[in-house]
């Protein structure tokens, strides 16, 4: 590997291509399945967030999917426009708006969210379940010294693995 002699770092970057391209191809076909109920991966990440945890403001939605303050504004508005989800002020605190499903809302992603998971299970079925555990902890443990090093958000998920968006 030009300008690497070290056999670590030779392997790192190896690893981490065959990372890439295991997310591209996986993330691919999941994005595919989802695009055709109308969705993008992190409107269906708002939408499954909202279910599992209830409403939430935009930065915690940024969090659980992983996007900008900027990105989930238009994400929650091209959401909003389609009448899945609304923005309600706190009483308490005026400044503070969380996210909830309206009925349509939640009327589509209970129905998606079950076909949602069979599809991922599916792309994902070349592993048996001890491959997949192992994957994920080996994945996790990555994701957390990465975040650790990162001085940004938490990216690694280490609080919550529950969201397929995540």
């Amino acid at each position: 590997m030009f300008g690497v002699s070290d056999e670590v770092v030779a392997e790192a970057i190896r690893t981490y291509v065959k990372l890439m391209r295991a997310y591209r191809s996986v993330s691919g076909r999941i994005e595919a399945l989802v695009g055709a109920e109308g969705l993008t991966l992190t409107q269906l990440g708002v939408l499954e967030g909202v279910l599992h945890k209830g409403p939430m403001t935009h930065r915690e939605l940024g969090r659980k999917v992983l996007t900008s303050a900027g990105n989930m504004t238009d994400v929650v508005d091209k959401l909003e426009a389609r009448g899945l989800v609304r923005r309600v002020r706190a009483a308490a605190d005026r400044r503070q708006v969380r996210v909830e499903l309206t009925k349509a809302g939640r009327t589509l992603i209970e129905d998606l969210f079950p076909r949602h998971a069979h599809d991922i299970a599916r792309v994902m079925g070349v592993l048996n379940e001890e491959e997949l555990r192992q994957l994920g902890a080996l994945l996790r443990k990555l994701g957390i010294a990465a975040a650790q090093e990162d001085a940004g958000p938490d990216l690694a998920g280490a609080e919550d693995d529950t969201h397929f968006t995540t």
